[in-house]
Parts: C-alpha cells; sequence; structure tokens
C-alpha cells in the first residue's frame, strides 16, 4: 500500500520542488503530494490516508483540522522554539536529505504501523580481507559510488575508525550505534533506519560506529540479521558492507552476501593469512563459501591527493577504472 506524505506550505513553489526532489531520489519510503490550495488538500485526505503532513508555519493550525493524518511537522522558516500543544517542526531551508532524516525521527517517536519497503531484495555485496592495507575499504567505497550513479545503494561498515565520516567532513545525529540500540531493542525498520540515512553524492550510507566498544560484542549472526533486514525490507538495490575485523565470528556476515569482494596481495604474510582464511571455511564447514568469494588484486594508487577530495579520486582514478571493468557484465546487476 502506497504510503502518502502530504505536503501544504503558502510558498506553493517549495511544496512543489521538494515533492520532485524527494520522490526522483527515493530517499523517503513515502510518495510525497504537495499541495498548493488547502482546498484541495482537505478533498485529497477525504479519499487517501495520510501518513504524515507537512504544512508551513504560516498555516494556521485552525486550517488543517478535519484533515487525518497520523503525524503532523511544521516548516519553520527560522529559530525552532517548541510551544505548548504545537506540532514538532524542522527548519525548510536545509538540504532535502536533512528534512527527510529529521521528519522521519519524529515520525518514529510514536508507535508505527508494520511497513516494508516495496522491491525485491537487495544484492549484498561483501568487501572483507585478513589482510591489511589492501585498499579494502577503498574498494567498498569505489563500489558503493560506482553503482549509485544508476541504482539505489545503502553503504555500510563495520570498521572500526572507519575514517569514512573524516572524509566525507559531515555532520550526523546518528550512526551505525544507534542503528543496532534500535535493532536489539526490536524497534527497527523501514522509518528508522531512514532517519539515520545520510547521503553522498547518490550513495546512501550509515555513518559508521562512533566509539569501538559498540562493536566488540556485534557477533556475526546479529551483524547478518540486520543486514538482511535491511536488504529485505528497506527498498534498496545494493547493499554494500565493508565488513571489516571488528565483528566476532563473520561466517555469518559473509554468508549473507550474494558476492565477497576479496582484496589480497603476494607477500608471504598476506598469502599465509588467506591460507588460514581458507582452512577456517574448511573446518567451519563453510566451503561452499569459495564461490561467492572473489580475489582481486587492486592497482596501485600512483597518486592520492587530498583527503577533501579523496572520494572522487576514487572514482574517478585507477581504482574506479578498474572496478568499472570488474562489474561490467556481472550478471547480478
Amino acid at each position: 500500500m502506497e504510503k502518502i506524505m502530504a505536503v501544504y506550505d503558502v510558498d506553493a513553489s517549495y511544496a512543489e520542488r521538494f515533492a520532485d526532489v524527494v520522490n526522483q531520489k527515493a530517499k523517503a519510503p513515502f510518495t510525497v503530494v504537495p499541495f498548493t490550495s488547502i482546498e484541495a488538500l482537505r478533498e485529497y485526505g477525504e479519499k487517501h490516508d495520510i501518513e504524515i503532513l507537512l504544512i508551513g508555519n504560516g498555516v494556521l493550525q485552525g486550517q488543517i483540522e478535519g484533515i487525518k493524518a497520523r503525524s503532523v511537522v511544521t516548516l519553520a522558516e527560522g529559530e525552532i522554539v517548541p510551544a505548548d500543544g504545537s506540532y514538532p517542526s524542522v527548519y525548510k531551508y536545509q538540504s532535502t536529505d536533512s528534512v527527510v532524516r529529521e521528519v522521519m525521527s519524529y515520525y518514529c517517536e510514536k508507535p508505527q504501523p508494520l511497513f516494508v519497503a516495496v522491491g525485491k531484495r537487495a544484492r549484498v555485496i561483501g568487501v572483507y580481507s585478513p589482510v591489511s592495507r589492501c585498499l579494502k575499504t577503498s574498494l567498498a567505497l569505489t563500489m558503493g559510488q560506482q553503482l549509485a550513479r544508476d541504482g539505489k545503494v545503502l553503504y555500510i561498515s563495520f570498521e572500526i575508525f572507519a575514517g569514512f565520516g573524516t572524509l566525507i567532513d559531515g555532520e550526523c545525529r546518528g550512526d551505525l550505534s544507534d542503528v543496532l540500540y534500535f535493532f536489539r531493542q526490536e524497534d527497527f525498520g523501514v522509518m528508522r533506519l531512514k532517519s539515520m540515512v545520510y547521503n553522498w553524492k547518490d550513495m546512501d550510507y550509515i555513518p559508521p560506529v562512533r566509539y569501538p566498544e559498540d562493536l566488540e560484542q556485534l557477533t556475526g549472526e546479529e551483524a547478518a540479521a540486520l543486514l538482511e533486514r535491511a536488504a529485505a525490507e528497506c527498498g534498496y538495490e545494493y547493499v554494500i558492507v565493508d565488513v571489516g575485523q571488528a565483528v566476532l565470528n563473520i561466517g555469518p556476515v559473509l554468508e549473507l552476501c550474494d558476492v565477497v569482494y576479496m582484496p589480497v596481495k603476494e607477500d608471504c604474510v598476506s598469502s599465509a593469512k588467506l591460507e588460514e582464511l581458507e582452512e577456517y571455511l574448511r573446518v567451519s564447514g563453510r566451503e561452499g563459501l569459495r564461490e561467492r568469494i572473489q580475489r582481486v588484486k587492486l592497482p596501485y594508487h600512483s597518486s592520492f591527493g587530498r583527503k577533501d577530495t579523496y572520494m572522487e579520486q576514487l572514482l574517478w582514478g585507477e581504482l574506479g577504472d578498474y572496478v568499472r571493468k570488474l562489474l561490467k557484465g556481472v550478471s547480478w546487476r
């Protein structure tokens, strides 16, 4: 069933632009419908269920009386000052992603009906290697950016000190630590996830954990269950997982992945680590995973450049060219 977010603002062009951006980018699990008059909104509400109603702060609350909506949020133009009995507010002149994220946060504070995004299960692509300093995270970030150019991608890192937040220089109000908390409290779903999803260019991502301790007790079974929910219920085409070394018992996570890209190196220590991984798969009864693991020897960067442009360098440098060749003609795309 289609979920509706209705937007009514005295500035009709704002409502229309907001709806165009959200519907085009599909950042919210709703269809956003803009309205240029209160009469049209009222008539629409008589025939359709409205999950969320966004109203400009120039709209009098008395005007929307009788319009049924599960949640109402106002679009503030200046400083947000809570008032007794008023609806929650978000600042309207910020990025569309930020508005949607804050609205989802308010929406999740109320008991929600079971809701699963429409669409087939996402392909889960794991990037893992027992070898250190092999450009594993760079490969995951490049692959996420490339696939996001023509598909819906969610990037998740189970790395301690992932470095991703520093590379994109973004401030986040929620991260994987919060997602894990709500998941363990059985308060996880599409809406909750969307309230903590951020965006880099075309790629959605959950910010990595703030503290290493938040991953210390994460089991492979728990990580796999979280990834399965995200892949099955949240409307993405691809979930990119930077597996990292922090997850206790990586077996269940690797088994969940449709494919695992494993960067390798040719020195003796790296070869020994790969042999030990092969032995682990054998003794743990996971030899079937070998068919899903693709070993890749990544090109060495000829130059690294500035930190603030590193993400773009990944996509358009040697590694980006390598990833495009790697993905070209892949049957699961």
